[in-house]
């Protein structure tokens, strides 16, 4: 039997909308009863064997391939990249949400890009005093890009970023992420929504994980806005390696196990009284552990 490489673009209650890696086109398949005896189910991103049944429009799922890595949050698998979308303003996101998804993503030890998007509503000298600060503590970590739909300012630079690589695309609702994806490829013709004045953050527009191909190359993960986020899977022990800024001072701690929080002679502390550590920074992660020590103590 011949069977043919796919990517699954979308995932429905009893069928996958999947991507042929050869032809280009999309095909919609279903699952036989064996995946759901053996309770597996596929996830946006996975790849897979399929087969067309004869005188069938439909394909069947033969094997979901191994996954090289998975994002709890959103739930997409075998991504090479995540671009963070956040904004300082309608709605503003706090730095905090920000640094968790942040420790997500250093887990799944994938790259990381942050957009900083609706630049041309920062008007006031205090507001673009906040995106230099921004800038200022983040670029030294991860790549950071200022944008806006308004502007189009950096539009190539994140096409660059996204060409011939599997991206998902997260943050908060209402930053700006489907009208984002708009303005770098216009055939997607994305609905876009708007921030909810009475509630202060976005109205969900994507309402499912669906991996979109662009016209310049490569896929992006589209994903439904997040209110909050929540922390699952993760030792509070284990937060201090997803901040990397920490890994050059850790092992000048006077314990080997030090966790940064309340041991003396600690290097970490040292450097953020020093300023070589973003005291924000460094005050996101202890909040991010008690948080995760609270959760393993209920």
């Amino acid at each position: 039997m011949n069977y043919r490489k796919g990517i699954v673009i979308r995932f429905h209650s009893n069928t996958l909308t999947v991507r042929d890696l050869e032809t280009h086109t999309n095909l919609e398949c279903y699952m036989p009863g064996k995946f759901k005896i053996q309770k597996i189910r596929p996830i946006v991103g996975d790849y897979v064997e399929y087969y067309i049944e004869e005188n069938n429009e439909f394909g069947v799922i033969k094997n979901i391939l191994p996954r090289k890595n998975e994002l709890y949050r959103p739930k997409v698998a075998n991504v090479d990249q995540v671009v963070l979308v956040t904004s300082l303003k309608d709605p503003k996101v706090d730095y905090i949400v920000v640094d968790k998804f942040l420790v997500l993503v250093e887990k799944e030890k994938l790259e990381v890009v942050i957009v900083v998007n609706k630049i041309d509503l920062l008007i006031s000298p205090e507001e673009k005093k906040e995106l230099e600060e921004f800038i200022n503590i983040y670029e030294s970590l991860y790549p950071v890009i200022p944008t806006s739909k308004i502007t189009k300012e950096n539009i190539d630079r994140i096409q660059d970023v996204l060409k011939e690589k599997v991206t998902t695309l997260a943050g908060l609702s209402g930053v700006g992420k489907t009208s984002l994806l708009n303005m770098l490829d216009p055939d997607l013709k994305l609905r876009e929504g708007e921030v909810s004045p009475k509630l202060g953050r976005g109205r969900h527009t994507t309402t499912f994980a669906q991996l979109l191909p662009l016209k310049f190359g490569g896929f992006v993960v589209d994903t439904p806005g997040f209110a909050d986020l929540a922390l699952i899977g993760i030792d509070k022990n284990e937060i201090k390696h997803y901040f990397p800024e920490f890994m050059p001072f850790q092992p000048y701690c006077a314990f080997s196990d030090c966790s940064h929080i309340s041991e003396p002679d600690c290097a970490v502390k040292i450097a953020v009284e020093n300023e070589e550590i973003s005291y924000m920074r460094y005050k996101n992660y202890c909040a991010i552990y008690k948080e995760v020590e609270q959760q393993t103590n209920r």
